[in-house]
């Protein structure tokens, strides 16, 4: 028998108390299941904003647990239940036998002469031993730095050298990627030094680079972690971990900026743990029978490292990896089999697995909802999906890397105009407000313009980047996301557009200045902009607007071939639009808005 102590709505589905007292707070429940009460988030019922400025008040304390603690929290609670499942590999651990797994990779570390403050870098796929050394690194105090699996050669070798990466760990190679063969370009030295012991001149602080499937020259293998573990080192481990604090940074995950150079957000235990918490409550984490989440989002992205692998141990979710690289084939299959009952994605995850022509053979009646951020989502996709995919209770989020990352997220239970015309209701212990973009003065409320974010998620800045930080966050903590946004009486967000010189291709987040100073070191071009042009499937696409040499002829198919194997794959323009100029502002700067709807045009987009 379930009972709810609410706030004046009830809930489908479950009686309220009769004669108890509310609770106290913003938007919350309590549910009395026996003798315990269980909090159970709530949308707002009655508007209260009166101008352009939202506070997510709360019953429910922050919790001060670092990573470690919460997945000790987990195994208590939890220990037999599945932590993480890889069908593809036949790995299956329940909490019990992945806390094991992660004490021994974080005293291995420790033996390796890893130390708390230390940065190792994750750089491959979604596999286990990704998540395994998210957590091991965790536990241990030293900072996991997340690296793009499409990372060339050139852009490895920016972040490593940035943060001063101690130890990498990577597979070999995944499909066309050479993950060892481009460490051995920037790292000649692998070939002739002791493993764990490497000296080199472009990497000096790099030690270690520690492979997941093979053995090479100068490198160690995964194994070797846990080999290295002694008993004086699990005694280390455990000293150590009492003596973490929440307020201690743990992660760094690497965004663009409009310099083009990647800037390494740091985020604290206290970021994520908190983040991975509310918005499990949010979706109802804490008092749903076995949750089991499809998980085809990639961890070095915040939305899998933190909405995925943080939710795992703050509220015993189990989560299914359906393959290390995404494939919507894969996930159908995983959702069935496992019987998931919710699943994270991309519009464009969701928009290829509504495009599987046999989709209604799958038996999905598992499925219970989710949660579809990283880039716009357009209101006839999330309706598709609640009926197709018979996840009723979908949920829209919204977020940055720097808010570690969701500050926005919808209820389970919205309404039809909520689910598909906002990116949801403001986060527990989150500020919002809408500014004026000249004046910072917040607007009159539904009016647009720039949204600022402060709280708990914000993070602590761009590593060793103080100037790059001030441009985004003053002494006030507010952090300006560069997304222009309105919000509603109710403290519901919609997305209008952004300020930001910023393109969303599959939730990729890709800032166009990176790709101009790449392909301005062509020698037969001149001037490029880059340009977002709308796609029915990706969402934006890139557009290279190139004016040539004088003399100069060149073809798309040579741009293309110039940036593969030096950029990104998904940052090589997928149009090339040779023109002769620019539609400029009377000060001479170039105006984008009319450049992408030129080219859209041009395109017949």
């Amino acid at each position: 028998m379930f009972w709810l102590i609410s706030l004046g709505r009830k809930a489908p589905g479950i009686r309220c108390a009769p004669g108890l007292e509310r609770g106290v707070g913003w938007n919350s429940y309590w549910l009395r299941r026996g003798r315990r009460c269980l909090h159970v988030d709530h949308p707002p019922c009655r508007p209260s904003l009166t101008n352009s400025y939202v506070h997510g008040a709360s019953a429910v304390s922050l919790l001060s647990a670092t990573v470690g603690q919460t997945l000790e929290n987990a195994v208590h609670r939890w220990p037999e239940r599945d932590a993480v499942v890889f069908p593809q590999d036949g790995i299956r651990k329940t909490f019990a036998e992945f806390q094991q797994d992660v004490d021994e990779a974080a005293a291995g570390l420790l033996a390796l002469g890893l130390r708390r403050g230390d940065r190792l870098g994750l750089w491959g796929p979604n596999t286990y031993h990704w998540i395994l050394f998210q957590y091991a690194t965790a536990k241990a105090g030293i900072v996991q730095v997340s690296l793009n699996p499409a990372y060339q050669t050139k852009e490895v070798e920016f972040t490593l050298r940035k943060v001063q990466c101690k130890a990498v760990l990577c597979p070999t190679s995944f499909k066309t990627q050479k993950f060892g063969e481009m460490l051995r370009q920037i790292c000649p030295e692998m070939d002739t030094a002791t493993p764990g012991d490497i000296r080199s001149a472009r990497l000096p602080h790099l030690r270690a680079v520690i492979l997941t499937d093979g053995r090479q020259a100068g490198t160690l293998h995964v194994d070797d972690v846990f080999q290295a573990a002694e008993s004086r080192h699990r005694r280390q481990l455990s000293e150590l971990h009492a003596k973490l604090s929440c307020d201690d940074a743990i992660n760094i995950q690497f965004t663009s900026g409009t310099t083009g150079d990647p800037k390494g957000v740091t985020l604290s235990h206290h970021n994520v743990v908190n983040n991975g918490y509310f918005l499990g409550l949010r979706a109802g984490y804490d008092w749903r029978p076995g949750v089991r989440v499809c998980m085809p989002v990639p961890l070095y992205h915040c939305f899998g490292s933190v909405v995925g692998g943080m939710c795992m141990a703050a509220h015993g979710v189990t989560l299914v990896f359906p393959s290390a690289a995404y494939d919507s084939r894969a996930n159908l299959e995983a959702m069935h089999k496992e019987k998931c009952t919710f699943i994270y994605g991309t519009p464009t995850m969701f928009a290829d697995l509504l495009g599987l022509s046999d989709l209604e053979k799958y038996d999905l009646s598992s499925m219970e909802g989710g949660i579809m951020a990283a880039s716009p989502c357009a209101p006839e996709l999330v309706a598709q999906v609640r009926e197709k995919l018979h996840a009723k209770e979908f949920m829209i989020g919204y977020g940055t890397t720097e808010n570690s990352p969701v500050t926005f997220l919808g209820f389970p239970l919205d309404n039809d105009d909520l689910k598909l015309r906002t990116v949801g209701c403001v986060m527990h212990h989150v500020e919002a407000k809408v500014v004026d973009v000249d004046t910072g003065e917040t607007v009159r409320l539904g009016d647009t313009g720039e949204l600022l974010i402060r709280g708990s998620c914000v993070m602590q800045g761009y590593w060793d980047e103080p100037g790059k930080t001030r441009e985004v966050m003053g002494p006030d903590r507010w952090y300006r996301t560069g997304d222009v946004a309105s919000l509603n009486a109710l403290g519901y967000c919609s997305i209008e557009g952004r300020i930001k010189d910023m393109i969303i291709r599959g939730g990729e987040n890709i800032y166009p200045a990176e790709i101009e100073r790449f392909l301005h070191t062509h020698g037969k071009v001149l001037d490029v902009q880059v340009v977002g042009v709308k796609d029915e499937r990706l969402g934006e696409q890139i557009c290279a607007c190139i004016k040539l040499k004088e003399g100069q002829t060149c073809s798309a198919e040579e741009v293309r071939s110039f940036c593969k194997g030096q950029i990104s794959h998904f940052k090589i323009p997928h149009y090339v639009v040779f023109v002769e100029s620019f539609p400029m502002t009377a000060s001479r700067k170039i105006k984008k808005n009319d450049l992408k709807a030129d080219m859209e045009k041009h395109l017949g987009l």
